[in-house]
This record gives structure tokens, C-alpha cells and sequence, in this order.
């Protein structure tokens, strides 16, 4: 494992080189011609075709209260996961921009040598690729229980074992213009229920990381410039020409304005998808809390349950967390300007930090469309509203 995980390293994209394999895989970061391409789109046009045939299934089960619950927590997700792909290779000239940014602003930094800098740099690397192979472990174990628990609960159901006739289980619930309940017909559902459950996860597991490691970008770099900022003229008692000052401000600030410019691309990439996804999420916790109460749920049913809820809470999380720690970030970075020794410099310095000062104190958030910020706060803002909806749905007898 420790072998695979290195050759997934790339010194081209010291911080993206995972996440940027993964994109790959999945067809999301694409050649721009060729066979592969072909081949990708084919995929996700595919996809496409099954979330609409998932909605088919829920317009005739509509009556069917537990079903349609079932279905409609799944179908949403697999919406939002149709949505991601789709926005990801539509948008694929502004998301290789924004990569770009990123490798070429690390691998100056790195030429720099620069301990300090290179230490933040380092801890931040390490983390992401920590959130980035927890949140792939967690996806495939998700995966991986959508898969198997239906067939566990068919096994272990106390019908089977006093051989009555009880209907093959499902794994998603998708319509086909065949019999699909038993037969040659059934297999092929299983097998393409298998493939769309591996095809939806990778496309979760790869777009989240992607984003959350950009965000861990976006707030590393932040750190870096108060660090600069906290060294601009030394202790104080470095004699520092007005040209030097100037330059060595002048760095700052570009570099600032660098970060919001891209920071804004990777929040107008994220912000419709995000918008529909905290939506989507608050119905799906509500569906899904709905179903692990209601009688009669079985065990298997209800780990299942369980596991899909605990991706659902992690997914939105990233997101919160993350973008919260680039906000703090974002308001705390110009207490580097007035932490160094500004008072050790002429005027003309001092008023070109005033203006330093007041370009850092810029405010770097991520957006769930127009309407909201994604912060801890949104977080329970959201779990709140799913339990007010789950209470509404509990209660409608």
C-alpha cells in the first residue's frame, strides 16, 4: 500500500498528485482529444441515463411511501454526483488554471529554500493527503456496504431460512425496460448497479478531495503571507533600504491578490454545485434518518443506513470545515503586517504597509450559491433543518 501510494506522488504537482490520478481515472481530468476521451464522455453520458431511469422508478413506486424514500435518497446523491462530473469536464479549462496556479506557486516557493516556508508548505501536504486517503477510505468503505447489504439481508432474513419465497434484493432502485426481478434480467441489474455504485463513489472520493485539498492550499498559503508579513524588515534592528521595503511589500501584496483572484475561480468551480448539494443533503439526512426508524427496518438495512448517513455528514463537513479554516485564515493573515517591526521604518514604508494592511484584510470564503457561506455554522445550520424535516416526516401519521 505504502508502495502505491508513493507512485502517486507527482513533482510536477507536489500537492495535487493524488488527487490529480484520481481525476484521471474517472475521467474527469481529460486529454483534450482522442480515444480516452471518447471513451470517458460515453461513460458519463451512461451515467446520465441511469440517474433519469432512477427517477423513472420513482414516479411508479410513488405510492410506496418506504420505497420511494429509498430511492429518492439515493437518486439525489447520484444526481449530485452526475452534476460534479458534468460541471468538472465543462469547466476543465478554468479547474487546469487553478491547478496550474497551485504546482507553479509551490515548486517557486520550494526553489526558494526557505526553512519556515517550507515547513507550512510540508504540513499542510501532509494533511491533505491524510483528509484525501481517510476520505477515500471512507467513500469505498460506503461503496462497498450499498453493494453487499442487501444481499446480506436477503441471506440472514428469517423468510429465507424457513424457505419461503422472498424477492431478490435490490442495490439501487432504477427502472429497466425488461423483467428485472428475477432471471438473466437481474443479473444484469446487479452487475450494472455494482458498476454505477464504483463509478458514483470515485467521482465523490475525487471531486471532494480535490476541492477540500485546494481549500487546504488556499490556507496554507494565507499562513505563508502572514509569516512573510511577521518578516518584512527583520527585528527591527536591520537596516533596510526604502527600495527594498517597497519590494519586499510589493511581494506581499501580489501575492495576496494572486490568492483572491483564484480563490474566486475555485469558488464560482464550487459554489453551483455546492448550492444544489446542501439542498439535496438536507432532504437526503431527513430520507435517510426517516428509514433507520421506521419498524421493520432489519439490521443489515439499518447498517447500511447508517454508513450512507455517516458519508453524507463527512461530505458535507469537508466542505464546512475546510472553507471555515480558509475564512479564519483570511481575517487573521494581516496581524502579520503589524506584528513585524513596521516602527523601525520611515514614513513612506509605514504608509505603504497602512495600504498592505488594508489589502490583506480581504475576506476569502466559499459559497454554497448566493444565498450562503460554507462555515461550521451552515454545518449545524443544516443538521438542524434535516432533524426539523425528520420530526415533520415522523410525525405526518
Amino acid at each position: 500500500m505504502s508502495k502505491f501510494l508513493l507512485n502517486l506522488e507527482d513533482p510536477e504537482n507536489p500537492l495535487l498528485g493524488p488527487t490529480l490520478w484520481g481525476l484521471q481515472r474517472w475521467g474527469m481530468w481529460q486529454p483534450e482529444k482522442g480515444i480516452k476521451q471518447v471513451i470517458y464522455n460515453t461513460v458519463h453520458v451512461l451515467a446520465i441515463l441511469f440517474v433519469l431511469s432512477q427517477y423513472v422508478e420513482l414516479w411508479f413506486i410513488r405510492f410506496n411511501m418506504d420505497m420511494a424514500m429509498r430511492n429518492l435518497s439515493v437518486t439525489m446523491l447520484s444526481t449530485v454526483c452526475v452534476i460534479k462530473a458534468g460541471t468538472f469536464i465543462i469547466w476543465q479549462k478554468d479547474w487546469r488554471r487553478l491547478v496550474s496556479f497551485v504546482s507553479t506557486t509551490e515548486k517557486y516557493q520550494f526553489s526558494k529554500k526557505d526553512t519556515e516556508a517550507d515547513k507550512i508548505i510540508q504540513d499542510y501536504t501532509k494533511y491533505s493527503r491524510s483528509v484525501t486517503y481517510f476520505y477515500w477510505g471512507l467513500v469505498f468503505a460506503t461503496v462497498l456496504t450499498v453493494i453487499l447489504a442487501p444481499f446480506a439481508g436477503y441471506l440472514s432474513s428469517s423468510q429465507i431460512r424457513m424457505n419461503e419465497t422472498v424477492p431478490y434484493p435490490e442495490i439501487l432502485s432504477s427502472w429497466a425496460p425488461f423483467e428485472k426481478s428475477k432471471g438473466f434480467g437481474y443479473w444484469i441489474m446487479v452487475m450494472e448497479h455494482a458498476l454505477i455504485c464504483c463509478y458514483g463513489g470515485g467521482i465523490v472520493a475525487n471531486y471532494d478531495s480535490n476541492a477540500v485539498v485546494l481549500m487546504t492550499f488556499f490556507a496554507g498559503q494565507l499562513d505563508l503571507i502572514k509569516l512573510k508579513c511577521s518578516n518584512l524588515f527583520g527585528d527591527g534592528e536591520e537596516l533596510i533600504s526604502y527600495q527594498v521595503a517597497v519590494k519586499r511589500i510589493g511581494e506581499c501584496h501580489q501575492q495576496h491578490v494572486l490568492l483572491v483572484k483564484y480563490s474566486k475561480i475555485l469558488n464560482s468551480l464550487l459554489s453551483p454545485v455546492l448550492f444544489l448539494y446542501v439542498i439535496i443533503c438536507s432532504l437526503m439526512l431527513c430520507a435517510s434518518a426517516v428509514q433507520l426508524t421506521t419498524e421493520g427496518t432489519t439490521t443489515m438495512q439499518q447498517i447500511w443506513i447508517a454508513e450512507y448517513l455517516i458519508a453524507l455528514v463527512a461530505q458535507l463537513f469537508l466542505y464546512c470545515w475546510h472553507s471555515n479554516k480558509v475564512l479564519y485564515m483570511s481575517l487573521s493573515v494581516d496581524q502579520g503586517v503589524y506584528s513585524s517591526a513596521w516602527w523601525s521604518q520611515e514614513v513612506r514604508v509605514r504608509r505603504s504597509i497602512a495600504l498592505l494592511g488594508g489589502q490583506l484584510n480581504r475576506r476569502v470564503v466559499f459559497t454554497a450559491g448566493p444565498f450562503t457561506k460554507l462555515t461550521v455554522s451552515t454545518f449545524i445550520g443544516i443538521l438542524k433543518g434535516s432533524y426539523s424535516y425528520y420530526t415533520l416526516l415522523s410525525n405526518r401519521e
